[in-house]
């Protein structure tokens, strides 16, 4: 790496996508580290200026000079130091560009002095996967050179009769980052955009006894278009079952998939007691999405007959978590946004307060269903039932998830020393 860093804090970053970009742009942004080593692992048009080009512009979020130091400023541009090389520098902070290996496992890490790798290829999530593997790994980087690899994805073991090994873990910031034992941990997931925000939403419902016996529970994210649909109308591949993701994102509200509540049990074991359900809707906006929770409470009635689960007893659960213990992760809204208000924002969630809303009803269960189940009243019983429906904003690029995952970073750099 540049001598001008040696020594330094250096983070190394596998791919220059979406999230491996705007990874890039958060450390311009913070300085936590000194510099970034970034593999493409292959040559971009015809010169390092075309990679320059890909990481200073964007079509969502501008021009990244505007993005960090705002209009009306001096601006800065990156200054190409060594073609060859691949040497960069951007006000300061200076970064190379491997372009020669694709697999983990040839990549030059520990020559360029990263400890810290963050795949965002989107190609390696299988930790049970070996370093040796044909088509490459995420062990491959510990091979490398790397001690520690965080994955900007849910895990996803495509043997399913393999178990996560002991040695890898899913992570978000602000919920369960302090499971992480230098000692022990090598591969870290830092799960998805909508993981992150919904387990944003739940943890202090969780944290607060009269909100923690939820009986069901479920979440639809009306989610931004993502690299991963066509622009326009294909035929799908061979074996491919779900048709709708080959139809045109331009056109389309498209009905899909999420593992959001898979990974969210491995964020919060207890949420596999409830039977978590969740879908998502694909739309075509550039970035940030929503998520719609629908929860239901065993709700308590106060000395009044009135349900202790409302909606003013809601407000007042996230706004105390936003001036507490999840401050600057979960922000509690009143206004009425819209999605581009929320473009670049920082924060894992935004609550929009003005959309809470609750009902509550009785369940009605008669003595003999209760015999019937080896319960015993003495009489029917009327269970009073709280039913929540919740909205919550994230930016599922920038402001959301990578900067909550830049926060996870930062914490397993300073704990991996």
């Amino acid at each position: 790496m540049e001598s001008r860093i040696k020594n330094k804090r250096v983070l190394g970053i596998n791919g220059l996508g979406r999230i491996g970009k705007l990874t890039l742009w958060h450390q311009l942004v913070t300085r936590y580290f000194d510099g970034a080593v970034i593999n493409v692992g292959r040559e971009v048009g015809t010169s390092l200026e075309h990679i320059v080009q890909a990481i200073e512009t964007d079509s969502t979020y501008g021009n990244i000079s505007r993005f960090i130091y705002g209009v009306g400023k001096a601006h800065k541009s990156f200054e190409i130091i060594d073609e060859s090389e691949g040497l960069l520098a951007f006000d300061g902070f200076f970064i190379k560009v491997l372009r020669q290996h694709r697999n983990p496992s040839e990549i030059r890490w520990k020559d360029n002095g990263v400890s810290i790798v963050v795949d965002c290829t989107g190609q390696f999530n299988d930790p049970t996967q070996s370093a040796d593997s044909a088509k490459g790994s995420l062990r491959g980087h510990l091979e490398a050179g790397a001690r520690l690899v965080i994955l900007s994805a849910p895990f996803k073991i495509k043997d399913k009769a393999k178990k996560t090994p002991d040695d890898s873990a899913m992570m978000v910031y602000g919920i369960n980052h302090l499971d992480f034992s230098p000692a022990k941990h090598r591969l870290v997931s830092a799960a998805s955009c909508t993981t992150t925000g919904l387990a944003h939403m739940l943890y202090p419902l969780l944290d607060r006894e009269e909100t923690s016996q939820i009986m069901t529970a479920s979440m639809s994210t009306v989610h931004a278009a993502t690299n991963s649909q066509n622009v326009l109308d294909a035929v799908p591949k061979a074996m491919a079952s779900d048709l709708r993701k080959n139809r045109s994102v331009l056109n389309n509200i498209i009905v899909s998939t999420t593992g959001a509540a898979k990974a969210l049990e491995r964020i919060m074991p207890q949420i596999e007691e409830i039977g978590f359900m969740a879908d998502s809707v694909r739309i075509p906006t550039n970035t940030v999405s929503l998520i719609i929770l629908n929860i239901t409470f065993n709700s308590k009635m106060n000395e009044k007959g009135e349900p202790v689960v409302n909606k003013k007893f809601l407000d007042s659960v996230y706004k105390e978590a936003a001036t507490g213990p999840q401050k600057g992760l979960l922000v509690y809204s009143h206004k009425q946004n819209v999605s581009a208000d929320l473009m670049g924002f920082s924060a894992a969630v935004v609550i929009e307060g003005h959309e809470t809303h609750t009902r509550t009803g009785f369940m009605h269960l008669p003595e003999e269903v209760l015999t019937s189940h080896g319960l015993s009243a003495g009489k029917d019983l009327h269970l009073p039932v709280t039913h929540a429906k919740i909205f919550g904003w994230y930016d599922n690029e920038y402001g959301s998830y990578v900067t909550t995952m830049g926060k996870l970073i930062k914490y397993l750099d300073q704990n991996l020393q």
